[in-house]
């Protein structure tokens, strides 16, 4: 009995030290929640801090970490990712676009802070020229800081620890870059990563058959209906979680439990986990992204 206890033991042991794991990070829009000057019951008597969206990939048999996205939130996120394997290496940043919530946080990875030197960070070609042209970014190349890869879309990149990240170009405003989501894909498994889009109409890609082709989607919930901000909502277009449940209304419930809506605003009544916005989502079988949920690709 004490044979295949160890024995036990030792499996599970194993199999969790040699584990791909995506951890999600954050899962609020750009600036957070509380919001900076939102005075609104949504977030006038929050005490903690809803992180902005994120996702980390640890990977513990190659003492690799890997960012996508580089939130203002970062170093709450790395310390959480970290955690997961003990590594204390950021050995690649994934970047979808240049909005401030999604590409901010490298400014902690410079001399101010972590003083890193060359950690990889990936991105599409004309995001690459805005951090080499613009301050204060340009000198995290200088000072070898950051370590810039280009990016192409559906061109895979193949990672040392036998993890592929797939970019694929997603409408949206793009004053500074282009806009991605990411494939991430494991040993066994694999997720989609697109926290903006303008809408899903716009893309030229079907989102029912990319959330088919993969285990999780993590997906744009920024708002879940009209009427939810103060101004046009044509200035900041997203496909409402209204809409995308319609788009999915015909499909299995296998389908959409592998929805998990993420990038959240503020003003998103689905933050609530008892409001019945959120309730009736979860009952047809979709999900939202939970900071610290883990999801094993291998």
């Amino acid at each position: 009995m004490k044979r295949i206890i160890i024995f036990i033991f030792w499996a599970f042991f194993y199999a969790s030290t040699n584990a791909q794991t995506l951890v999600v990070l954050g899962t609020t829009q750009d600036a957070g929640k509380p919001q900076i000057g939102c005075q609104k019951i949504c977030c006038k008597y929050l005490k903690d801090r809803f992180l902005v969206s994120s996702l980390g990939v640890s990977d513990t048999k190659n003492k690799k970490n890997y960012l996508f996205d580089a939130t203002p939130d970062i170093t709450a996120q790395f310390e959480r990712l970290s955690k997961t394997n003990g590594v204390t290496s950021i050995d690649g940043i994934f970047l979808t676009h240049a909005h401030s919530g999604h590409y901010t946080g490298l400014m902690y990875v410079g001399k101010e802070g972590m003083n890193a030197s060359k950690i990889p960070v990936y991105a599409m070609p004309r995001f690459i020229n805005y951090l080499r042209s613009n301050g204060p970014w340009s000198q995290l190349v200088t000072l070898g800081n950051i370590d810039l890869k280009p990016l192409q879309s559906e061109a895979p990149i193949l990672l040392d620890s036998g993890l592929m990240v797939i970019p694929i170009v997603v409408p949206h405003r793009d004053e500074f870059s282009e806009t991605v989501g990411f494939k991430i894909i494991g040993a066994k498994k694999s997720a989609l990563y697109i926290p903006d889009i303008d809408k899903w109409k716009l893309w030229e890609k079907k989102i029912v058959s990319e959330v088919k082709a993969v285990d999780f989607a993590f997906i744009d919930g920024t708002f879940y209906e009209d009427g939810e901000i103060n101004r046009p909502i044509h200035e900041v277009p997203h496909p409402f979680i209204s809409e995308t449940i319609s788009l999915f209304k015909n499909e299995s419930l296998f389908v959409k439990q592998k929805i998990y809506f993420i990038h959240l605003n503020h003003t998103n009544p689905a933050h609530n986990k008892t409001s019945k916005q959120r309730i009736a989502v979860e009952k047809q079988g979709f999900h939202f992204a939970t900071v610290g949920a883990q999801f094993i690709l291998n």
